[in-house]
């Protein structure tokens, strides 16, 4: 089959790879649409350690059931499908507990690090366990269900915060996990505040929904916020870039017994304002990919409650996928998300 290898750092291949094979418990997908993650381009150049080549990434994606393996039940060839990023065991302690993407051994579709290599779905084929599957409505594409990673991401943080109808959220870093957020908190009938160094990217966060924008590299995002919010700070606040200067700027723009969430996690390690948190009883909570958001993200979408096709830039073969990967590591402007179809 054909993929798209990372063969070293900042080399991308078109080539023929061994077919991908499905294992006991597990379906070979044959891949329709796979989205470019920004975490694929942040991790071909290395600077992630998420990456190590060789490997084929890729882990936004939908297709069509081309081979059943054993064991598996309620699937059939032909099915169309599109599965969870993160694979994980039944039997793990998390996953009983409803945690499965905090599960032990767990590992990540189109990832490779020190602890695990997963080939992904820039590929003509992928094989996933069946028990990450999940079944597209008829009416949703595949570039839309694609898509629904993602959305799933975001809405995983949104359940996480504990936001209610009409809280004033802030949300720091308006890429496209901090777009679908805004978006989530809209439905959810709240007031939001996007934060961003980025004029392009605050115009796509008020055309999500953003009641206000604030543009950081110009304005201090804390004393905007304060101003907005009668000087009591927001009810909650989203992080989705990861570096201390913006996780920073979040705290010092929440109210006292508020909560922060923390997505982006661009640094590894970041500097916190430990007196401020713990003398105005900040609650800070990391939200790790997906736990069963999947289901509600499709039926969203089905619905057009989520317009992810907004996001999609441009849909093109796999063949071309390197010269997309080039585009978007240069920060092209007004590229948002590629959809590749192999």
């Amino acid at each position: 089959m054909k993929a798209l290898v990372l063969e070293e750092y900042n080399k991308l291949v078109y080539k023929d790879v061994p077919d991908a094979v499905a294992e006991d418990g597990e379906v070979l997908v044959e891949v329709k649409a796979v989205g470019i993650c920004g975490s694929d381009v942040h991790g071909m150049d290395g600077s992630t350690g998420r990456r190590i080549p060789p490997i084929i990434m890729g882990h936004e994606a939908s297709g069509v059931i081309k081979r059943c393996g054993k064991d598996v039940h309620g699937w059939s060839e032909g099915d169309r499908v599109t599965f969870d990023s993160t694979i994980y065991r039944l039997d793990d302690w998390y996953t009983r507990r409803g945690h499965y993407n905090l599960s032990d051994n767990r590992m990540v579709l189109g990832v490779s690090c020190k602890e695990f290599r997963r080939n992904g779905a820039f590929a003509g084929y992928v094989s996933v366990p069946a028990h990450i599957l999940y079944r597209i409505p008829d009416n949703v594409t595949f570039e839309q269900a694609a898509m629904a990673e993602p959305v799933a991401v975001a809405l995983h943080a949104v359940n996480l915060s504990g936001v209610r109808l009409n809280d004033t959220v802030a949300v720091f870093g308006s890429g496209m996990i901090g777009l679908f957020i805004i978006r989530l908190l809209k439905l959810a009938g709240c007031r939001v505040i996007a934060v961003d160094i980025a004029a392009g990217k605050l115009r796509m966060a008020e055309s999500a929904g953003a009641d206000f924008v604030v543009n950081s590299s110009t304005d201090d995002a804390a004393v905007e916020i304060l101003r907005l919010t009668g000087g009591r700070g927001a009810d909650a606040a989203f992080e989705a870039v990861g570096i201390t200067q913006s996780v920073n700027s979040a705290i010092d723009s929440i109210r006292k017994g508020s909560v922060l969430v923390l997505v982006g996690n661009l640094s590894p390690v970041v500097e916190l304002p430990l007196q401020k948190i713990v003398t105005r009883e900040i609650t800070i909570k990391g939200s790790c990919a997906i736990n069963g958001e999947y289901p509600a993200v499709l039926d969203l979408i089905s619905q057009g409650k989520i317009d992810v096709g907004q996001m999609i830039s441009i849909v093109a073969p796999l063949s071309e996928g390197s010269e997309f990967f080039k585009r978007l590591y240069s920060k092209e402007a007004g590229l948002m998300k590629v959809i590749l179809k192999p």
